[in-house]
C-alpha cells in the first residue's frame, strides 16, 4: 500500500479498531464517513474550553467562538464556489436543508396547480418534504423515472418539464446506485423551461468536485458528516435573490432584526434562516474538514486508490453468481455498489459479515420507491471513501461468499 494512503488512513482512529477481533472494513461510507484526528481534536478542544454561544455576547470565549463558527461558514463557501459566505444557511444536515426550501421557496414562489418534478431515484429526504408541500400548497409532485442501470431518462425528464414545472429537485449522485446525474445538462433544460434546481449534494460532495456558479444551481444542499465533519451540520446555498425573497423557516433569537408585539423584522442573510442556537462545534469542524477533503480531491495518489479500489471491488462482484446490482457497469456510477443476491436475504448477510468485521448497509436506504423497483427484500449497499483500499475488498469479499454460502 503506497505509504501517502497508509498515513493518510492513520488520521482516522476509527479505522484501526477491530470489531469482533477482526478489522474493521467500514463499506458504509455513504451512510456517513469517519472523523479524521483534526476535526475530533477542534471538537474537543471546542466542547473543553470554548463553550459558548455565538452572536449574543462579547467576552472571550463568545467571542472565540464566534470567530471559529464563521471560519466553518467561510470554508463551505469556498468549498463549493459559493459568491458570498452569506449564502450559506446553516441547517442540521442536508434533510433540514431541503424542507427549508420546501416550506419557504413554495409559500412564496408557488401557487395552487404548479408542479414539481423530481426522479424516481430520490433518497426520501428529497421526496416527502415535496409530498408535504403539495400537501399544503396544492401543488403536483411529478416523477422522472430512471432506466435499469439508474441513468436519469432524459427524454422522460425533458417531457415532464414541459408541464408547467416550477422547481425541479434532484440528486448530484444518487445514494443507492451512484449514479452522477448530467447536472449541466438538467438544470439547463429546467431553466430553460422556467423551474429553478434544488440540487440534493449530500453524496454529490463527496464524488465530484462542487462549483454552484458552474453549475448554475439555485440552491445546493449537503451534509457535513458524508465528508469528514461531526453530523448534526448541514449546508443549504441558495442564490441570493431568492433567499432574499423567502420567508423565515423558523421564528426565534438570533434571526431578527427588531421585534415588538406589533411587528418583527428579520436580520440579513444568512441569520434569517438561523433561528436558535446552532450546533456551534459541528459549524466550526466544517473548516478542517473541508481543508482535508480539498486536500483529497487534489491528491492523485488518493484518487488513484480509490478508483483501484471501486474497480477491484466491480469486478469481484460480478462474480458472484445470481448478484444483481443495477449500475455497476454504468459509467457515471461512483464509489457506491447496491445489490442483491438470488436466495439471500440482504439483511441476514449483513449481520454474519459483521461478525467478521465489515460494516455495510442494507434494507431499503431511504429510497423505497427505487429499491422495489429492483427487490422486495431491500439491498446491499458497499459505499467507499478514499481510505479504503484493495485489501479491505478482499475481506470484504471472503466475508460475503462465506455469508452466501452460509445462507444458500
Amino acid at each position: 500500500m503506497d505509504k501517502l494512503v497508509v498515513d493518510f488512513r492513520n488520521r482516522f482512529p476509527a479505522l484501526s479498531q477491530q470489531v469482533y477481533g477482526k478489522p474493521l472494513v467500514y463499506f458504509d461510507n455513504a451512510a456517513t464517513s469517519q472523523r479524521p484526528d483534526c476535526v475530533i481534536e477542534l471538537q474537543e478542544r471546542m466542547t473543553a474550553y470554548t463553550c459558548a454561544n455565538v452572536h449574543r455576547a462579547v467576552h472571550r470565549l463568545a467571542l472565540d467562538a464566534t470567530e471559529l463558527y464563521q471560519q466553518g461558514r467561510e470554508a463551505a463557501a469556498a468549498f463549493i464556489g459559493a459568491p458570498s459566505a452569506g449564502q450559506v444557511i446553516f441547517t442540521s444536515g442536508t434533510t433540514a436543508a431541503i424542507n427549508l426550501v420546501a416550506s419557504c421557496f413554495t409559500r412564496r414562489f408557488l401557487r395552487k396547480g404548479d408542479r414539481i418534478l423530481i426522479t424516481e431515484a430520490e433518497h426520501h429526504s428529497n421526496l416527502v418534504p415535496w409530498q408535504f408541500a403539495c400537501e399544503l400548497y396544492g401543488t403536483e409532485l411529478l416523477v422522472a423515472p430512471v432506466t435499469e442501470d439508474g441513468s436519469l431518462d432524459m427524454d422522460a425528464f425533458r417531457k415532464l418539464l414541459e408541464r408547467d414545472v416550477k422547481l425541479v429537485a434532484v440528486a448530484h449522485v444518487t445514494n443507492v446506485l451512484g449514479v452522477v446525474n448530467p447536472l449541466h445538462e438538467i438544470i439547463a433544460a429546467a431553466h430553460q423551461a422556467g423551474a429553478r434546481v434544488l440540487v440534493d449534494g449530500a453524496q454529490g460532495i463527496v464524488h465530484s468536485r462542487v462549483d454552484v456558479g458552474s453549475l448554475d444551481c439555485d440552491f445546493y444542499a449537503f451534509s457535513g458528516h458524508k465528508i469528514f465533519a461531526p453530523t448534526g451540520i448541514g449546508i443549504l446555498y441558495g442564490k441570493r435573490e431568492l433567499l432574499e425573497e423567502m420567508p423565515p423557516y423558523m421564528g426565534g433569537g438570533d434571526m431578527v432584526d427588531r421585534v415588538t408585539f406589533e411587528k418583527t423584522t428579520y436580520g440579513p442573510l444568512p441569520l434569517k434562516f438561523e433561528a436558535g442556537t446552532q450546533n456551534i462545534a459541528a459549524a466550526a469542524c466544517l473548516a478542517p474538514a473541508l481543508k482535508l477533503a480539498a486536500e483529497v480531491q487534489d491528491s492523485a495518489t488518493l484518487q488513484d486508490n480509490l478508483e483501484t479500489t471501486d474497480r477491484l471491488l466491480a469486478d469481484q462482484l460480478s462474480t458472484i453468481e445470481g448478484l444483481h446490482c443495477p449500475s455497476l457497469a454504468n459509467p457515471r456510477r461512483k464509489g457506491i455498489f447496491s445489490f442483491c443476491i438470488d436466495g439471500v436475504h440482504p439483511t441476514d448477510a449483513a449481520e454474519i459479515m459483521d461478525k467478521m468485521g465489515v460494516a455495510v448497509r442494507t434494507g431499503f436506504m431511504c429510497a423505497e420507491p427505487l429499491i422495489r423497483k429492483y427487490s422486495e427484500h431491500g439491498m446491499m449497499r458497499a459505499s467507499l471513501m478514499p481510505y479504503n483500499t484493495p485489501d479491505e475488498v478482499d475481506i470484504f469479499m471472503e466475508a460475503l461468499r462465506r455469508a452466501v454460502k452460509m445462507l444458500r
